[in-house]
């Protein structure tokens, strides 16, 4: 059998093995944003004004982010001269031992102003966990893959991430259901983050039963250079600058404009009088339907290209930005969950569901996890980190939502330029660097 076409079974578990393993990262990582936004300005940010605390809250939350590059250089270094698996195996324990101890970090009424800095400590130990998490989890998948539903199978680990929010989410407002207001600040905002762990411990055993990717497996029985180098970042950065700046290209529309589809579009729903919850509804959904539809977007990108369907994402989101506001200021129901729903799901959902396969096809395997870590992290950083920031400093500046759309209509632009200075890789055989004959080793060994 051809290492282009892997056995179903394996590919199959690593998809399985990615997709849980992300989702349950992403729970962790999503839940110190919705606890930021509830109750950590109060427990731990006390002697401030209220806005204050909050911005204070979600000053440690943008630490996550900002640590996220640093995760991807680590891991990234390690992914590409260890393996695969082993990472995805130790940055999943870490998010999960992270995320307990939150749950169980005294408050500021306790330790004072150690009950900060442990927070924010705590917080860039998560974000280094889930900056090294993602190359990991697309690479398990898609280097199993076989090459012509790489884009299908590799899109189920997005698929994590959106079953991650919505399970974050869906557990808050599950134990704020069961416990009275005191209750809920006394002690119940712990409890997701510390039943995080017994999540942790079902993912580990699932990861633990997925084999090495064979691209990996056949590079590193090659020892000597040029096949395996000393510093992965290095040489990414030295021989494939283009596709590092490409990968953080076409991250800008797809992750600046998820966290103003996600974070800012609550807060604009509550400057306009619009009801929270109605808001965070239309999120959930919008994200539990985008989670299974970025694989048909990743099937599809098997058939069309990876760039035909990326930048139909990116154009739709630039199409769309108006109208998401307009509607929202419409104040009717429907109009504002199909204004979420076409945005995350067609537009957003079409970026992320085509990333994977996409990603990992720009880079040789040698230096692909330092690559794609890299260029997606960064990204992150810059994005993800400072979108919902920018987003309120224009609603606050002009007091209306056309900048914003403005804002994202820039971000769809930068990644439009980027994607459209790609190449095409729909198919391309990442094994390509060795022959025929050691591919198909390779893949004898893992059946075996």
């Amino acid at each position: 059998m051809a290492a282009t076409n892997r056995a179903p079974r394996e590919v199959r578990k690593a998809a399985i093995a990615s997709l849980v393993g992300s989702a349950l990262e992403w729970y962790d990582f999503f839940l110190y944003g919705t606890a930021a936004a509830l109750v950590f300005n109060t427990l731990f940010f006390p002697t401030f004004d209220p806005l204050v605390g909050t911005i204070a809250a979600f000053g440690t939350n943008a630490a996550g982010f900002l640590a996220r590059p640093l995760g991807g250089v680590i891991f990234g270094h390690f992914g590409d001269r260890i393996g695969r698996k082993s990472i995805l195996v130790i940055t999943l324990m870490i998010m999960g031992v992270a995320t307990f101890l939150i749950g169980v970090l005294p408050t500021y009424q306790t330790i004072g102003l150690w009950a900060p800095a442990l927070l924010v400590t705590l917080r860039v130990v998560q974000g280094i966990a889930v900056g090294g998490e993602w190359g990991g989890g697309v690479l398990i998948v898609s280097e199993h893959a076989p090459d012509r539903r790489r884009g299908f199978y590799s899109a189920w680990s997005q698929t994590g991430v959106g079953l991650g929010f919505v399970l974050s989410a869906s557990v808050y407002s599950l134990v704020k259901a069961v416990t009275t207001d005191d209750s809920f600040l006394a002690w119940g905002w712990r409890i997701p983050f510390v039943v995080g762990i017994l999540l942790t411990v079902v993912g580990l055993l699932i990861r633990l039963r997925v084999m090495e990717t064979p691209a990996y497996r056949r590079t590193a029985s090659k020892k000597s250079a040029p096949e395996q180098t000393k510093l992965p970042v290095l040489e990414v950065i030295r021989t494939h600058p283009k596709p590092v700046l490409i990968t953080f290209g076409a991250r800008i529309a797809e992750n600046g404009a998820m966290y103003v589809f996600l974070t800012f579009s609550l807060s604009y729903a509550a400057k306009i009088g619009l009801d929270g919850d109605l808001v965070l509804s239309a999120v959930v959904v919008g994200m539990l339907v985008e989670s299974f539809a970025m694989p048909m977007f990743g099937a599809l990108s098997d058939r069309v290209g990876r760039r035909p369907v990326y930048l139909g994402g990116a154009i739709g989101m630039i199409v769309w930005a108006y109208p998401f506001f307009a509607m929202f200021d419409s104040r009717d129901p429907v109009l504002i969950f199909v204004a979420v729903l076409v945005a995350v799901v067609c537009c957003h959902g079409a970026m992320i569901g085509t990333q994977p396969a996409f990603f990992t096809e720009l880079f040789d395997s040698r230096v692909r996890y330092s690559g794609v870590a890299l260029g997606h992290e960064l990204a992150s950083m810059v994005a993800g980190g400072f979108s919902p920031i920018i987003a309120t400093a224009l609603l606050a500046w002009a007091g209306a939502s056309w900048p914003i759309a403005l804002f994202l209509v820039g971000m769809g632009v930068v990644t439009v330029i980027a994607v459209a200075a790609a190449p095409e890789t729909r198919a391309k055989a990442i094994d390509d660097r060795g022959t025929r004959d050691e591919a198909e080793a390779v893949a004898g060994s893992l059946r075996s």
